[in-house]
């Protein structure tokens, strides 16, 4: 492949060119570790609503979170376009970029997150009319949806300052905040449900409290994250350029409707289970859960890839961008066989500690082959979004999304009316493929390191 970078002996900061594969297992296994703190709040959930008698609670949950999904994830660009700009800037060395990347990011963090505030009935409704099911999960989920909406400005912030820790190289802040959030988040659920017997408004509150709490510790983590690369602050028009925002509006706009397809695919699975039935809703959300455990931790080298990637282009290194790609994509395959042998051998343990109810248990076991399967079908797509993040090869992204959402629609109404709840799943590993094959042609079609920043 032609280098469209000269290989050069700039470096960025810390090391960039520095190729031992320990270097990636660094950056990637604090990440690895607060990202498994992710779905833990999710197994929480559903471990505690579990514990209720009736499985619509189980549903409720799954549903609610499919909801914000659209609300949260569907905004996931201000942490993946931050982190791809940041990243760039921290390989050239450039602070006063930094600083002007992460002041623009709050301030549109904070406009959006008042803006879902100002919208949250009209949200609600929608997801309401989007994700019909049995009327007890539908109470229940506009419940959730009631209390948690209010997290909304500081979600969008912690985005924020997660792509900034993560595109400067600093995982070990990015987790403290994470750990804060994702255990808080645990602990208050299993508090407020099962000691204070609130409910399902119980784990939605958790959810309020520990984002802001999360929000504080990352603030006062910023300031000496920021420090290490000189620079000033940006202020007047500097912090209001309309050129800087462009280019965060236009990266950002593709990554948004790259989300906005993922999650339509993932709230399309969500509404075809709940057409299956309240059992199948519910054996679905707990499989998902694994599946979350399996992306989470699969996230923590596309994210190594994202920030080295992104380092070794802004410091114009080829070589350091070929190593990126080989090196976390090694590690990242490493660990997708892992998940499946634990989920071969572990699978229907873990079903069982998530819920009591036996119907749910012994359904789930039928479809548990499928999780053991997927680490080694997902793995690419996750490793190839970290590389294009990193590139700032939004519009790629976008497309590929985009073809790989047709593929998986037409996939699953094909095959869901002859092989059932199987067919979701066939549809689901489709998706996964489709996103990798196109990715990986434009991969290989592209000179190293060619990644437009409108792109």
């Amino acid at each position: 492949m032609k280098s469209a970078i000269p290989d050069t002996d700039a470096s960025a900061r810390d090391g960039a060119q520095a190729r031992s594969p320990w270097r990636v297992l660094r950056l990637a296994a604090p990440i690895i570790v607060s990202n498994l703190s992710v779905p833990l709040v999710g197994l929480v959930d559903t471990a505690v609503m579990g514990r209720l008698p009736d499985p619509a609670f189980i549903g409720a949950v799954a549903l609610g979170a499919v909801l914000f999904s659209y609300i949260y994830w569907g905004f996931g660009f201000l942490r993946m376009g931050t982190t791809g700009f940041v990243a760039r800037a921290f390989g050239a060395g450039d602070g006063d970029a930094i600083r002007a990347l992460a002041a623009r990011s709050l301030l549109l963090a904070a406009g959006l997150g008042a803006t879902v505030l100002l919208l949250q009935w009209p949200i609600g409704m929608l997801g309401r009319v989007l994700m019909p099911a049995s009327d007890g999960v539908e109470t229940a989920m506009l419940e959730y949806y009631g209390v948690r909406v209010w997290s909304a400005p500081a979600v969008l912030a912690n985005y924020v300052l997660m792509g900034v820790f993560i595109g400067m190289q600093r995982t070990g802040f990015a987790v403290i905040a994470q750990l804060v959030l994702n255990l808080g988040n645990a602990a208050l659920s299993a508090w407020f449900v099962l000691r204070l017997d609130w409910g399902i408004g119980g784990v939605a509150l958790a959810s309020v409290v520990a984002e802001y709490a999360s929000l504080v510790v990352g603030v006062l983590l910023l300031m000496p994250a920021i420090r290490r690369v000189p620079g000033h602050w940006p202020v007047g028009r500097l912090l209001l350029s309309a050129r800087g925002y462009r280019e965060l509006v236009v990266v950002n706009g593709n990554l948004f409707l790259r989300t906005l397809c993922l999650i339509t695919a993932f709230a399309w699975f969500n509404a075809q289970s709940a057409a299956l039935g309240d059992l199948n809703l519910a054996v679905n959300a707990v499989l998902l859960q694994l599946l979350h455990l399996l992306s989470y931790g699969l996230d923590g080298f596309a994210h190594a890839a994202e920030t080295l990637v992104g380092s070794a282009l802004g410091a114009r290194d080829a070589r350091a961008y070929r190593w990126a790609i080989r090196s976390t994509t090694g590690w990242a395959l490493g660990t997708a066989l892992v998940y499946s042998a634990l989920y071969a051998a572990l699978g229907s343990a873990i079903v069982a500690l998530l819920t009591t109810i036996e119907p749910v248990r012994s359904l789930a076991a039928d479809y548990l082959p499928w999780l053991v399967a997927m680490p080694v079908v997902a793995v690419w797509s996750y490793q190839l979004d970290g590389i294009f993040v990193g590139s700032l090869r939004s519009a790629d992204m976008r497309n590929s999304m985009g073809v790989a959402l047709i593929a998986y629609l037409l996939a699953s109404l094909v095959a869901r009316p002859a092989l059932g709840n199987h067919g979701l799943w066939l549809g689901l590993a489709v998706f996964f493929v489709a996103r990798a094959l196109t990715l990986a042609r434009v991969l290989r079609r592209q000179p190293d390191g060619e990644s437009p920043q409108a792109g």
